[in-house]
C-alpha cells in the first residue's frame, strides 16, 4: 500500500487521436454510387429519345434538350469519379482521407451548372431577336417532353433523398442538376405547346427565367463547397450544441479551442479539455474517449474528434512551455538528493507542470530500521532542498510500504 504525508496524484497524458470509422464511409459510397448509376442509365435513354423524336418531330428545343441530357452523362461520370476516389481510406499522402476530392468536384459541378444556365438564357434571348428561326414542332414531341420532366424530377427526388441521408454535397449538386433539367424540360414543354398554339415567344421568355435560376443554383453550390475548402466551421448552433454536450461529460472542468471543419460533407472536431491536474494519465484518457464517442454518437455529421487534454487553461498563456522536461528535472532532483541520508534512492518521481512551475511527488522505500521521526526529518530536508530550485513549486513525499 502507499502511505505518506500528502495524497497521491499523477500527471495527465498525451493527446488522444482516434481513427475514423470506415463502415459509414462504405455505406455512403455504396448509396452514392447507386444514385449516380441510376442517373447515368436514365440520362442515356432519355438523350436518345429526345434527340430522335426531336429530329422526327421537327423540334429544335427538344433536340437541344437531348444534347443537354447527353452532356449530363459527363457530369455523372465526374460525380462517380469523385465519389470513388473521395471515399478512399486515408494513406500516408492523405492522412485525413480523400473527402476534399468530392468538395473540389462540387465546385466544378456548380460552376458547370452556372455556365449551362447562362447558355440557356443567352440562347433564349437570341431566339427572341430571330423569331423566324423558331420551328413549329409535331405534337409527338410534347409526349417526350412530359416523359423527360417526370424522369428528371424522379431522379431529383431519389438523388436528393440519398444526398441528405449520407450528407453528400456533390450528390446534392447533382440532384439540383436533375431538378434544373426538369425545369428546362418544362420550358421545352411550354415552348412546344406555345409554338403549336401560335405563341412562339413563350419558349424564349420562360427559358431566360430558367437560365437565371440555374445560374443562381450553381453559384450557391460552388460557394458552399469553396467555404468547405477553406475550412469554414459548422453553424453557430451546431458548435454551441457540441460545446454543451462536451461540457456535460463527467470529468470535464472546462473546454476551449473548440474548432470544427468539413471534409467531404462530414465534420471534424478539435477540442482542448481542461481536467483536474492531479488525475492519472489513464483517467484523462478515459475522459477524452468518452468525449469522442459521445460527440460522434449524438451528432450525425461528425466523423471524428481530436481531443487535447489540459491540466489547466492554456488558451490565454503557455506558462509552462520553458520548463525543463523529465530527463533534466530527474537529473537535478537526484543531484540535490545525493547528499541527504535515506534519500539517495527514489522509487518514483512524478512531475506536475502547473501554473508555471513543477510540483514534485517523490516515493521512497520504507527502510526496515527507519522510524516515523526519521522519515519526517528526511522528508523535511528533502522539501527544503528541492524548493531552492526555481523551477520547483510544491514537493510531496510518499513512502512505499511492502507487505
Amino acid at each position: 500500500m502507499n502511505t505518506g504525508f500528502f495524497p497521491y496524484s499523477s500527471t495527465i497524458g498525451p493527446d488522444i487521436i482516434s481513427p475514423m470509422s470506415s463502415e459509414p464511409g462504405e455505406e455512403r459510397k455504396s448509396a452514392s454510387k447507386r444514385a449516380t448509376f441510376a442517373s447515368i442509365i436514365v440520362n442515356f435513354f432519355l438523350s436518345i429519345g429526345q434527340i430522335v423524336l426531336g429530329v422526327i418531330g421537327n423540334s429544335q428545343a427538344l433536340i437541344a434538350d437531348g444534347v443537354h441530357t447527353l452532356s449530363d452523362l459527363s457530369t455523372d461520370t465526374l460525380v462517380l469519379y469523385a465519389i470513388w476516389h473521395g471515399s478512399k481510406e486515408a494513406d500516408d499522402d492523405h492522412p485525413y482521407g480523400h473527402g476534399r476530392i468530392e468538395t473540389a468536384a462540387t465546385v466544378f459541378l456548380g460552376l458547370l451548372l452556372a455556365i449551362v444556365g447562362a447558355g440557356i438564357a443567352i440562347n433564349a434571348a437570341l431566339r427572341l431577336t430571330e423569331p423566324e428561326e423558331i420551328l413549329t414542332p409535331a405534337p409527338i414531341t410534347l409526349v417526350m417532353a412530359i416523359i423527360t420532366i417526370l424522369s428528371k424530377e424522379g431522379l431529383y427526388r431519389y438523388t436528393i433523398s440519398i444526398a441528405n441521408r449520407v450528407h453528400s454535397n456533390i450528390l446534392r449538386a447533382n440532384a439540383w442538376h436533375h431538378r434544373s433539367d426538369a425545369i428546362s424540360s418544362v420550358i421545352v414543354l411550354i415552348g412546344i405547346g406555345g409554338s403549336i398554339m401560335g405563341l412562339p415567344y413563350f419558349d424564349s421568355l420562360a427559358a431566360i427565367g430558367l437560365g437565371s435560376m440555374i445560374i443562381r443554383m450553381g453559384l450557391v453550390l460552388s460557394w458552399k463547397a469553396l467555404k468547405e475548402l477553406i475550412d469554414t466551421a459548422l453553424s453557430h448552433d451546431e458548435v454551441k450544441a457540441i460545446r454543451k454536450t462536451i461540457g456535460g461529460i463527467d470529468g470535464v472542468i472546462d473546454l476551449h479551442m473548440l474548432r470544427t471543419r468539413l471534409m467531404g460533407g462530414r465534420a471534424l472536431v478539435d477540442v482542448h479539455l481542461q481536467v483536474d491536474g492531479d488525475i492519472s494519465v489513464s483517467e484523462g484518457h478515459q475522459i477524452s474517449e468518452n468525449v469522442r464517442s459521445r460527440v460522434i454518437s449524438e451528432f450525425e455529421s461528425v466523423d471524428d474528434v481530436l481531443v487535447h487534454i489540459d491540466p489547466e487553461d492554456d488558451e490565454i498563456s503557455r506558462v509552462n512551455i520553458d520548463l525543463p522536461l523529465r530527463n533534466e528535472m530527474s537529473r537535478q532532483i537526484n543531484q540535490a538528493l545525493a547528499g541527504i541520508k535515506g534519500a539517495e534512492v527514489t522509487e518514483k518521481i512524478t512531475l506536475h507542470y502547473l501554473s508555471g512551475s513543477i510540483n514534485v511527488d517523490l516515493t521512497f522505500p520504507t527502510l526496515p530500521d527507519s522510524t516515523e521521526k526519521s522519515r519526517r526529518a528526511m522528508a523535511s530536508k528533502v522539501v527544503s532542498t528541492l524548493q531552492k530550485n526555481p523551477n520547483i513549486g510544491s514537493v510531496e513525499i510518499f513512502y512505499h510500504c511492502r507487505q
